[in-house]
């Protein structure tokens, strides 16, 4: 039945295949992929013997196209391509049984298309079977990636391995396999997991081609008062767009998904205050036919999804039509305003996780742009900050974070967050940590802390008060451990010694990014990261950008623009504590007496925190690793 996978390891001989079942490569039973394929050395024939590999890829997510015998143990794979598309050939996923024990092979996987890959990185094949059904990664010493002359100069991808139990079905992969069906079940199990107070909402948006569903998760507490608001009253309900499997081998991008879902409701207090303020707008499996096929980017009609955003039609493309539509919707409601979209990919020739995002002309958003990234980056420690890129290249023009780029108010933020499909380097800038699915996970969850982070960085969720949070600590611990025994002998507490103490310097967060300029005239106001009213860009509308926290210079700053409370005026007439104004009478006339007789002291040396300036920033240098070239600017500013 079409949309219902089996288990890729229930069969655990191959005398169990069916009638039904075809020795040919081209099994009509996988489209494409080998059934049941038994590899028989020359000159023998009949009933196959131990040894005899028999190579399966016709089951959910499987490719693999075609077996062959080249040697005494090698064995030449060839990876089926993409529906409708024979351009793309790099994801793989096949079993291997009837084995003999201690049987030694030689797997060479002959026609990669990617030639930049992470295979010479750390990237290696995983491997798993039915009595040790726990994912494992091969040795990078069993793994060779290189251009081969018997294949035509190709690059080859050749790992061997040693059968250690004739019983077990073997199956190999590129990476943790997330199929249709496994969504599905995940979704289910969540959502008859919900008490009465409903964390989520979940709807079909549309069906694919092949009749599956295009699930839609609403994830949301806001209450029915911030419903009513509307945008005639500059009062919006913030919603939140994540998009993942637009390309179908991206299967590190479900669990990353997956983490962020279980994140968003589980009973954590940060997903709490999330759930409470904003809305969240989840499809977690774009291109559910290209997953169910086992493509690597293409859908049933063989288009790579993010490069059709801007030209793809219900008839071909009927999922992204659909999201299209709900975007469409939202931008334009009086009640919601978009402020993210982000696309989770998983990529295959680069390290750690990082953000791809747009350049704008106007300076303002783009500075607003390059918030997010950096503050995620301050959360993740696997984020790799030179791998960020921020482009307009017209050859993306079809990719999500163009298109809502283009076609979307300009008080969205769309973003490509990217995870590799092996690792990230650790501190030391040498050692790789191997991704896993608890790391992947945790990609998800960071990514739901920097969004918090970023509305109480931009002032729209209030700062938590620090007696507050010190007061649940101490009141968490001391339930926490009331049932321990305390030792009944007393120590002596030694009053500490009394020394001179001074204030410590105020301390900003440095971000690189700044939101103020100081103009001609003497102070700026920076209230909770926000810039003054500047004038609106050209051919932006006017609910655009920052449009609700536009505020002016407060009434003190224009009245003394000179004093302020970090001066040596102010701190020196508050250590003589003279009066500036000049008073008459017989009163003043003493004072003038008593002052000519006081020396005045020179103020000590204060650290006076830096004035926030605006970083003009050159939007023809940008490249990768351009936030940390100019972080670097910054900070050398700062020493001189």
């Amino acid at each position: 039945m079409l949309g219902i996978a089996c288990d890729p390891l229930q069969h655990t001989s191959m005398y169990e295949r069916g009638s039904d079942d075809s020795e040919d490569s081209d099994g009509e039973g996988g489209l494409g992929n080998v059934s049941r394929v038994i590899i028989r050395p020359p000159g023998q024939s009949g009933k196959a013997k131990r040894g005899h590999l028999c190579f399966d890829a016709a089951f959910e997510t499987g490719n693999l196209g075609k077996a062959e015998l080249v040697g005494e143990f090698e064995y030449d794979l060839f990876l089926r391509p993409d529906t409708c598309n024979p351009r793309f050939r790099f994801w793989f996923n096949f079993t291997v049984d009837n084995v003999k024990q201690d049987q030694r092979v030689l797997f060479h996987i002959v026609n990669i298309s990617k030639s930049r890959n992470l295979f010479s990185s750390g990237l290696t094949p995983l491997v798993k079977s039915s009595s040790r059904p726990k994912w494992q990664r091969l040795s990078k010493r069993q793994v060779f990636f290189y251009r081969s002359a018997m294949h035509q100069g190709h690059y080859v991808l050749s790992f061997a391995f040693i059968f250690d139990k004739e019983e077990d079905v073997y199956q190999f992969a590129l990476a943790w396999p997330y199929s249709y069906s496994r969504l599905q079940s995940y979704l289910n199990v969540i959502d008859a997991r919900q008490g009465a107070d409903k964390r989520f909402t979940r709807c079909v948006l549309i069906k694919s081609l092949q009749n599956r569903n295009v699930d839609l998760l609403t994830i949301d507490h806001v209450t029915c008062k911030q419903r009513s608001t509307n945008r005639l009253d500059r009062s919006f309900i913030r919603v939140i767009v994540i998009l993942c499997r637009t390309h179908s081998s991206e299967a590190p991008a479900s669990h990353v998904c997956q983490g962020l879902i279980e994140f968003l409701v589980g009973n954590h207090p940060i997903a709490g205050v999330l759930r409470e303020n904003f809305v969240f707008k989840i499809v977690p499996m774009v291109n559910p036919d290209g997953v169910f096929l086992g493509n690597n980017r293409c859908n049933l009609m063989g288009q790579d999804m993010n490069r059709n955003w801007h030209i793809g039609s219900e008839f071909t493309q009927p999922e992204l039509h659909a999201v299209k539509g709900m975007l469409k919707e939202l931008d334009n409601s009086d009640t919601y305003q978009i402020d993210f979209v982000i696309d989770l990919h998983a990529n295959s020739s680069m390290h750690g996780c990082f953000i791809y995002g747009n350049t704008y002309e106007d300076v303002y958003r783009y500075e607003r742009h390059l918030v997010f990234p950096r503050l995620f980056a301050s959360n993740a420690p696997d984020y790799v900050a030179d791998h960020t890129m921020f482009n307009a290249d017209e050859r993306k023009a079809g990719s999500m974070r163009r298109f809502s780029c283009e076609r979307l108010s300009d008080t969205v933020n769309a973003y490509t967050l990217e995870v590799s499909m092996a690792g990230h380097y650790l501190k030391d800038g040498k050692t790789i940590s191997l991704y896993n699915e608890d790391g992947y996970y945790r990609v998800g969850r960071n990514l739901a802390r920097t969004l918090l982070q970023y509305y109480r960085f931009i002032n729209i969720l209030p700062m938590p008060i620090v007696t507050e949070v010190r007061g649940k600590r101490r009141g968490r611990n001391r339930h926490a451990h009331h049932s321990r025994s305390r030792s009944k002998t007393r120590y002596e507490v030694k009053p500490r010694p009394k020394t001179p103490r001074c204030h410590a310097p105020i301390a900003y967060t440095n971000l690189s990014i700044c939101y103020d300029s100081g103009g001609g005239g003497g102070g700026s106001s920076d209230e909770g990261g926000f810039s003054p009213a500047r004038p609106l860009a050209p051919g932006s509308s006017s609910f655009s950008g920052y449009r609700n926290y536009r505020r002016a210079a407060t009434a003190s700053c224009s009245q003394h623009p000179g004093h302020d409370q970090y001066s040596p005026f102010a701190l020196g007439a508050l250590k003589t504590g003279s009066d500036h104004g000049g008073g008459g009478g017989a009163g003043g006339g003493v004072k003038s007496k008593r002052s000519a007789a006081v020396t005045i002291e020179v103020p000590l040396p204060v650290n006076v925190p830096p004035k926030p300036y605006l970083s003009i920033i050159d939007l023809n240098q940008l490249t990768r690793g351009s936030l940390k070239l100019k972080s670097n600017s910054f900070d050398a500013a700062d020493r001189r």
